[in-house]
């Protein structure tokens, strides 16, 4: 029967790797799970834990009182869950100028993800102008803040309602007057992406309303109060 793994088990493959790059490891000094010292540098701080929890941060940020090198170290684990875990508490290890080390408890494989340092965030010009745009083109406030993405109403879902009462009052329509009437420029598009399931090809160039289409205008229109 296989032993469970413990903090401990971090232990050995941590100090063998901070010994190979020239500092003395104790552990259990102070507070601390792990310190190395190498020379003159200042104290490199190592906190040990299986896995990731807001306990292991509290516990890292609190070190960095006496340390500005101040790395997590947990347990690697196999699968497409812990990736995903270990690339979101990364980037928020990074954004808190921690460092992350994993530890591969069945060989000892140490690695090191990021280093402790200030964090200095990349901006996305691209990302930017998506918000703004998404912002200039929100009509109102819909949403609830804090609500979960079912049920969004976005500039785009707008759009689209506007093109479904359109249809729904006037019948199926040419594209472009359906744009010109509506002022949605990309109505044509909207209609042949039928992202929502309310829009069919009549024909040609022309677009009619689907039932779920339908629903989706009388639902609106409850919403929003109108008769």
């Amino acid at each position: 029967m296989t032993a469970k793994p413990r903090e401990t088990d971090l232990y050995p493959p941590i100090k063998s790797f901070l010994e190979d790059q020239g500092y003395v490891v104790k552990s259990e000094v102070g507070a601390a799970d792990v310190v190395a010292l190498r020379g003159a540098e200042p104290p490199l701080v190592v906190e040990l834990k299986l896995g990731f929890s807001l306990a292991l941060f509290h516990q890292c940020i609190a070190r960095l009182r006496v340390s500005d090198d101040v790395y997590m170290a947990v347990a690697r684990q196999p699968g497409k869950r812990f990736a995903k875990t270990l690339k979101e508490n990364t980037a928020l290890a990074r954004r808190l100028g921690l460092g992350v080390i994993t530890v591969r408890l069945s060989d000892g494989l140490v690695e090191v993800l990021c280093d402790p340092g200030p964090y200095a965030p990349r901006k996305s010009l691209k990302r930017t102008k998506q918000l703004l745009r998404e912002f200039a083109r929100r009509q109102g406030d819909p949403n609830d803040g804090g609500q979960t993405r079912a049920g969004l109403i976005t500039a785009y879902r707008q759009d689209a309602l506007k093109l479904a009462a359109y249809l729904f009052e006037i019948g199926a329509s040419k594209g472009a007057d359906v744009a010109r009437e509506t002022g949605v420029a990309t109505a044509t598009r909207v209609m042949r992406d039928n992202h929502y399931g309310w829009f069919e090809k009549v024909e040609k160039g022309v677009y009619g309303l689907t039932p779920a289409g339908a629903e989706a205008v009388s639902v609106s229109g409850r919403v929003l109060g109108a008769p």
